[in-house]
């Protein structure tokens, strides 16, 4: 699967910038390419939709921290560590994205989640997973953890 094969957009992300009332803010990812590899992918080895617990989503810089530094968004399996799909994407695109996420978890119980993932796959409707997240790691270009910049549940070790 080529980085190109995937789109990403946001919703409820700007009243960050307006100090508006919060909204939890979602992730929307098309998949453009086959969809056999993704769909297994996604497939944990029981044969079930890897659930939210078993995903993880990370931003990985690839220069120093600045203004229009290029990063890579990644989905990954938690249990095996193996990419489900990554993404070329603007930092400070993902950072306004996590600061918003930060924000409605502040304001909110965050029981059912910060933020929302969905992946669809083309020419479906229908979103193929959906995810509510609390967390969001960001790693510098060395591949260490940028804790001040990630999304992190307080009491989580990492």
């Amino acid at each position: 699967m080529r980085r190109e094969h995937f789109t990403l957009d946001v919703d409820d992300v700007d009243w960050v910038e307006t100090d508006g009332k919060p909204h939890k803010p979602s992730v929307s990812i098309e998949f453009t390419g086959p969809s056999t590899m993704l769909r297994e992918r996604l497939t944990g080895p029981d044969g079930d939709l890897l659930e939210a617990g078993e995903t993880d989503v990370a931003l990985r810089l690839q220069a120093p921290l600045d203004d229009d530094t290029p990063g890579v968004v990644s989905v990954t399996n938690r249990v095996t560590g193996e990419f489900i799909l990554e993404l070329n994407e603007d930092a400070d695109d993902v950072l306004k994205f996590i600061s918003a996420a930060r924000g409605y978890g502040e304001s909110s119980n965050g029981d059912n989640g910060r933020y929302a993932v969905e992946i669809t796959l083309e020419d479906e409707d229908e979103p193929f997973v959906r995810y509510d997240k609390q967390t969001f790691l960001v790693y510098d270009d060395d591949g260490s953890l940028l804790r001040q910049h990630s999304l992190i549940p307080s009491g989580v070790e990492l």
